[in-house]
């Protein structure tokens, strides 16, 4: 689940995270008045959507209007959210279709002596939390990872301990930050690392990360996601979930139980199990397709969900074709043979359906489908079926 930048930045504060003052707003005349409240001479507005790259990002219709702007009145405040809410903004994250900014966080400016970047992830490769620094803050780190992955520092640590005091001193060496500036990293990057396992992130970042003219350390933004399966634990961060800012489709499959990501092809993938499901859509690919989604069924799908998962799939416009891919382990073919059957009367499949069924009570199910009015486009193993949905699809 990510959050916006105020909302983490809030989270921040209470974790003992240095942050700026700032007030969200959702017109223009709220951000004239958070202006004025901040009581600087200067103040960013900054578009709040779930996606980094927003300073260089630029609304559709005005590419002169980027995501963040600085303020130097209420006035400039008002016109910059103007400009702002209500728009499709464009990132490097958003893809070209952008998203709508229907919030901006007005926060007071502060005298930026240098810009760094910190982000902490899991690293599965050690099993532990990495934090990580550059001296590269500001640029997007995908494009600073892959140009330069010298600039990029990284210390493991162990959950149950955080982030030890030698490891802080090996960072600031590389990122040149002595003195003050360094005591003041010795308190912010190990309140960091607490509030990454603390609340059970996949990803906390901050770019830019700053020093102030002062030699204080003060995030600058938060970008935090955090583990869906681990927020049972967190029961007050279901008041930070927007909705707006998520895929319907996605949504509707969360609650009939689904796996689902949309992505942009026209192959649309009903699949039981993750593996499978990655390995359905790379073999589309492998095959000259583009699929369409991620979507795992499960192993123990029934009926409506199935039905369910069909309503999603072909309610989005793109979809050219379905290929339905079943190994039954835990889930008997008939059991899925009988769904899209019943699928097939309630929905109604208006493209082409490739489906392979292979595992258990494989011929049953097969026979199920071939005696329905089901229009199946049988498949003897994967690699048949993706060349069925390819050509059938006319890619």
């Amino acid at each position: 689940m990510k959050i916006h930048e105020y909302q983490g930045k809030e989270l921040f504060r209470q974790a003992g995270v240095p942050v700026l003052d700032g007030v969200v707003a959702t017109t223009p005349d709220e951000a004239a008045a958070a202006y004025e409240k901040l009581g600087g001479p200067i103040a960013v507005v900054k578009a709040q959507i779930h996606a980094g790259g927003r300073g260089k990002g630029t609304i559709i219709d005005n590419p002169k209007q980027h995501g963040v702007v600085l303020a130097k009145s209420a006035d400039e405040a008002r016109a910059a959210a103007a400009g702002l809410l209500g728009k499709k903004l464009v990132t490097i994250q958003t893809g070209p279709a952008g998203q709508t900014v229907n919030k901006v966080f007005v926060e007071a400016g502060c005298d930026i002596a240098r810009e760094l970047y910190l982000g902490i992830v899991l690293d599965r490769a050690v099993a532990k939390p990495v934090l990580m620094v550059s001296t590269e803050g500001g640029m997007e780190i995908e494009t600073v990872a892959e140009k330069t992955p010298e600039l990029i520092h990284k210390e493991h640590f162990d959950p149950a301990v955080g982030l030890e005091a030698y490891q802080v001193r090996k960072l600031c060496k590389k990122l040149g930050i002595s003195g003050a500036a360094a005591k003041a990293a010795a308190k912010f990057m190990p309140a960091m690392c607490r509030f990454y396992v603390d609340s059970d992130c996949e990803l906390a970042e901050v770019n830019p990360l700053v020093i102030t003219g002062d030699n204080q350390m003060i995030a600058l933004d938060a970008k935090i996601t955090f583990d869906n399966n681990a927020l049972f634990r967190h029961p007050d961060y279901t008041d930070l979930r927007d909705l707006a800012e998520e895929e319907e489709s996605e949504l509707r499959a969360g609650n009939a139980g689904l796996s689902y990501v949309k992505l942009e092809g026209n192959i649309g993938c009903l699949v039981n199990g993750a593996g499978l499901a990655m390995s359905t859509m790379d073999i589309i690919k492998y095959h000259g397709g583009q699929p369409a989604n991620f979507l795992d069924v499960g192993g123990s799908a029934n009926t409506e969900q199935v039905t369910e998962a069909f309503r999603i799939l072909l309610s989005d416009p793109n979809v050219k074709g379905v290929l339905v891919n079943i190994f039954g382990g835990i889930a008997r073919c008939t059991t899925i043979a009988g769904a899209l059957i019943e699928a097939s009367k309630t929905v109604g499949f208006n493209v082409p359906l490739v489906v392979r069924l292979e595992g258990t009570e494989v011929e049953e199910g097969r026979k199920m489908l071939a005696e329905s009015d089901v229009n199946v486009i049988n498949a003897t193993d994967i690699t048949d079926a993706a060349k069925k949905i390819v050509a059938a699809t006319g890619v």
